[in-house]
């Protein structure tokens, strides 16, 4: 194996050894900072490339995705191929994800090169990434390494919404994905910096059991996007998705007590502290997602701000979560994390169902200042104990296969909390728009047929700026009344939608009760590598 740095190094390889720790943080940051860009464009893109608010919301849960239910096969894949190559193999496929994005003139290219492409690579490079800091690094310096990544993370969740929105507003969303592009391609030039670490477990596969975590995985969220956009065999895909886990659950057993590898070790769940944070984790990222995807349709939809406005909006959210993960960090002091935990789903819960009320009654993002604020101190204190309340008491040789079922927790409950959410907001939308239209007196019968016929097929979340002109030949009375409609089915759809990440934060909150009644975690290992969950 390539020799790593010791305590002490010559000053031209610790010079390199910095160089390679800012750009493995770059690498992170363009990783984080693209599902932001995303939100925040989401109304830019609608209207580029002609297609609607729910297939750019498909597109966003279809990436998160694709990166957690492949995670744990990428992981191994990883293993056997090399890291370096799989590093390299993930960033390439999120560069050609960042230049289709640059170039694309279809939903149907951003869904196979942005989200499914860039998905893959994204659960090749994380894994990867975490093992080759451990190689690459000893001691002091991969502390430091660990924290550099873990803050490029927290920096890139942070400026997100307001690099995006800038970006987006005076330039385009695509020079956003553009400047990725370039940032990887600094990152890959420099590659040679980069020295591989030998994998020396088995080298076998666990096929079905990685066959049988995609389908669990993607068959649940793959269900609801598909629910979402009106499609069929929705009842079938969730249960081959529900089946998939449950046969997953019993093939891991089965594999173990023979002896034989297996994808993931399922004595890794016989800890109850890695349970328990596990499942906080995967309803953290469910309350992140169903947030990220509900506040800025409503923004961009309803108040009808531009994507500058609504970073600018967000910022509360994004800047305190930072602020408060740093700060909880460095002054937890002898805090209990479990009652750290508590305290931040209590605070987000609070914040996000502060937000329900003001949505049909604000025409000002301000209104949004406080409830966010809230919400992102909250996510940010569960941002700074999660993972390492979930890692800590792992073994050190069975770190890294513990943080990619964290990382794949993680990513699962983003996508499920977005593809849940946005199903929820159209169903809604459509229901109340229907019913709405019926008991109008001021709009013909047959166009409240119509209404109802049309929404069946196919709910779409507008604003009433966009639904104007396609009301220009009714009479005064009629447009009057269907953008009232309009207005109050949207405002109800989101209020609604808002409370998917309301009750995930609910749920965490009765789960760090049951944390708080187990003893507090003893580390077992170095477990600096949580920065990457």
């Amino acid at each position: 194996m390539s020799e790593v740095v010791t305590s002490s190094v010559p000053e031209d390889e610790s010079s390199a050894q910095t160089k390679l720790a800012f750009l493995l943080a770059m690498a992170m940051f363009v990783l984080v900072v693209d599902t932001s860009l995303m939100n925040v464009s989401i109304s830019a893109v609608v209207e580029d490339l002609d297609t609607t608010v729910s297939n750019v919301q498909a597109a966003i849960a279809l990436e998160a995705l694709v990166s957690a239910a492949f995670i744990l096969i990428s992981s191994k894949v990883g293993d056997l191929i090399g890291r370096k190559r799989a590093y390299v193999l993930g960033l390439a496929a999120y560069a050609i994800g960042a230049v289709a994005m640059t170039l694309a003139q279809s939903l149907i290219a951003i869904i196979i090169f942005w989200a499914i492409i860039g998905g893959l690579g994204a659960s090749l490079l994380l894994p990867a990434m975490q093992s080759l800091i451990h190689g690459n690094f000893k001691g002091a310096a991969r502390t430091r390494t660990y924290a550099l990544v873990g803050a490029a993370a927290a920096i890139a969740a942070a400026v997100g919404p307001l690099l995006g929105g800038f970006v987006t507003t005076y330039l385009s969303w695509r020079v956003g994905f553009g400047l990725e592009a370039v940032v990887i391609a600094i990152v890959l030039f420099q590659i040679k910096l980069v020295h591989d670490v030998a994998y020396t477990g088995p080298r076998q596969i666990d096929l079905v059991g990685a066959i049988l975590s995609v389908l669990g995985m993607g068959g649940l969220v793959l269900g609801i996007l598909v629910w979402q956009e009106g499609g069929e065999f929705v009842g079938l895909l969730i249960a081959i998705g529900a089946v998939a886990l449950a046969l997953l659950a019993y093939w891991l057993v089965r594999r173990k007590r023979e002896g034989k590898p297996t994808l993931l070790d399922p004595g890794l769940f016989g800890f109850p502290h890695f349970t328990s944070g596990i499942f906080g984790q995967l309803l953290q990222n469910v309350t992140l997602g169903g947030a990220m995807i509900a506040l800025p349709i409503f923004l961009q939809m309803t108040l009808e701000y531009n994507a500058l406005k609504t970073g600018l909006t967000l910022a509360p959210l994004s800047l305190s979560m930072f602020a408060v993960a740093l700060l909880a960090g460095r002054k937890a002091g002898g805090r209990r994390p479990s009652d750290i935990i508590l305290v931040g789903f209590a605070l987000s819960t609070v914040g996000i169902a502060l937000i329900i009320p003001i949505v049909p009654r604000t025409d000002s993002g301000w209104w949004l200042f406080v409830p966010l604020l809230i919400t992102g101190s909250g996510l940010g204190l569960l941002v700074s104990q999660l993972n390492n309340y979930t890692l800590s008491p792992i073994e050190e040789e069975r770190v890294s296969e513990a943080a990619g079922v964290n990382s794949a927790a993680g990513s699962f409950g983003l996508s499920f909390g977005l593809a849940v959410a946005g199903g929820i907001m159209l169903a809604v939308l459509a229901f109340s728009f229907t019913n709405l239209a019926e008991e109008s007196t001021v709009i013909p019968p047959a166009q409240q047929q119509q209404i109802g016929d049309t929404l069946e097929d196919d709910a779409e979340v507008i604003s009433n700026a966009q639904l104007e002109p396609l009301l220009a030949d009714e009479p005064e009375d009629v447009r009057e009344e269907i953008l009232h409609i309009n207005k109050e089915a949207r405002d109800r759809s989101l209020q609604v939608a808002l409370l998917v990440p309301v009750l995930a934060s609910l749920l965490g909150l009765l789960n760090a009760f049951r944390m708080r009644r187990l003893p507090d975690p003893k580390p077992a290992s170095s477990v600096e590598g949580v920065a990457l969950g």
